[in-house]
């Protein structure tokens, strides 16, 4: 078949032959060639500062044809087309004509007629100011917008009338990470001045360390070192609402797809906020709290437990809940159904307060239901620990078949307690 069409197609046999193979190697080697350099001379040499001003004005005017005006974005490269002076292309526009010691001072300080040239192009003298205040003038206005200073890392200032044409297209996202990170702008002879104009939080540690330098003024933009620090003071003063208005009194439980209201009683700064979906990733994923131990005291302390109630640590408060109310009752654990572990009467006095027999973080905890569940649906007692937390029960009087009818009140049971009267922790050893 080959030889056939070999015959037929003469021209197929020097399809294959070797100067074929030759202009292929030939093309495979110019494709990964270098392509030749057709830049100018100029392309990395040029230093835009030793062109005339006549040059300078010709691609200014050509930006301003093509734009509409001047607001050169930073990182712009003058294009190698048509429409701008050859001179120029490649050359960083920007850097160049809005750099006060390089433009400004050589060509147009003494010379007020080229001011006016430019003026009616538009040219914005503001620029010509250094970057760390078209930086607060930024940062200012977006606190204005915003209601603080919180600005993501991708923000650049848009073009719009509530910003300065200055400042429009400046990177303020990343110039704030830099200050965050490297603390850009924040050294050398001007640095404790514009720490001030931040705010006093990284200031506090230099008026300790050098305590001739004056007090700082009050804080004018508050700008934040620490986001996750203000994070976490937002999501921790949500949860004190919540358990305030929710009349939690005991462990805080928040819904997973609670979102604060809008509603009288919840501050404006929290309306929207997700509550119910930070609440979960703080247990789940440690959001915040991770390598914070003073963080997860300070939820603690508030009721807000780290771990589900459901598991571990819903055991341990279970069994301790059950050995007080066990030694309540002459070592007889007959929990009603509907009991909930008192807190100590809104009016009590402080010595009733600290006295009280039942632990800040217990109060609420449905004691009656956790043991019913315990009788008829085998709740913690799976596992392992099953034969351990049995024995517990039964140390502690559980009854597991509780006689049916009105269950007989004790008297001196908790719930019969007047404010005035107070259990003291030394009655009871727990």
């Amino acid at each position: 078949m080959r030889r056939f069409l070999l015959l037929l197609l003469p021209d197929l046999a020097t399809a294959f032959s070797e100067p074929t193979r030759q202009n292929c190697n030939h093309r495979r080697s110019a494709l990964f060639q270098e392509p030749p350099n057709v830049q100018p001379q100029w392309w990395t040499t040029r230093d835009p500062s030793t062109l005339p001003y006549e040059s300078t004005l010709r691609v200014l005017q050509s930006f301003y044809n093509i734009h509409g005006d001047l607001v050169i974005p930073r990182n712009f490269v003058v294009p190698a087309s048509n429409e701008y002076p050859v001179e120029w292309h490649g050359v960083r526009l920007s850097a160049y004509v809005y750099t006060r010691h390089r433009f400004w001072s050589k060509h147009i300080a003494e010379r007020k007629d080229r001011a006016a040239q430019l003026g009616k192009l538009g040219f914005l003298w503001e620029r010509l100011q250094p970057e760390w205040n078209l930086f607060i003038e930024a940062l200012s206005v977006y606190k204005a917008i915003h209601g603080d200073v919180l600005v993501p890392a991708k923000f650049v200032v848009p073009r719009s009338g509530e910003w300065s044409k200055a400042c429009w297209e400046l990177p303020l996202g990343s110039t704030v990470q830099r200050i965050r990170i490297r603390h850009d702008y924040l050294t050398g002879d001007n640095s404790y001045e514009r720490r001030l104009q931040l705010g006093k939080e990284e200031t506090r540690f230099i008026v300790c360390v050098f305590s001739f330098l004056p007090e700082p003024e009050p804080d004018r933009l508050g700008f934040v070192y620490d986001v996750s620090e203000v994070k976490f003071d937002k999501f921790l003063t949500a949860v004190k609402y919540f358990r305030a208005i929710k009349r939690q009194r005991s462990t805080v439980r928040i819904p997973s797809k609670f979102v604060v209201p809008r509603e009288k009683g919840w501050p404006e700064e929290l309306w929207d906020y997700p509550l119910g979906a930070r609440s979960l990733a703080v247990r789940q994923k440690q959001l915040y709290v991770k390598g914070r131990p003073d963080r997860q005291r300070d939820l603690e302390e508030v009721g807000f437990m780290l771990q589900d109630g459901n598991a571990k640590l819903g055991w341990l408060a279970v069994v301790q809940a059950a050995a007080i109310y066990s030694q309540m009752h002459n070592k007889v654990l007959n929990v009603p159904l509907n009991f909930v572990v008192p807190g100590p009467p809104l009016d009590a006095d402080v010595n009733c307060y600290e006295n009280w027999p039942w632990p800040r973080r217990l109060w609420g905890l449905k004691l009656g239901q956790r043991l019913k569940d315990v009788r008829q649906k085998g709740a913690y007692l799976k596992g392992s620990d099953a034969g351990i937390r049995r024995a517990q029960l039964n140390q502690l009087g559980f009854v597991w078949t509780p006689k049916r009818g009105r269950r007989k009140r004790f008297v001196g049971e908790i719930e019969d307690f007047e404010p005035e009267s107070c259990l003291l922790k030394d009655d009871f050893d727990v």
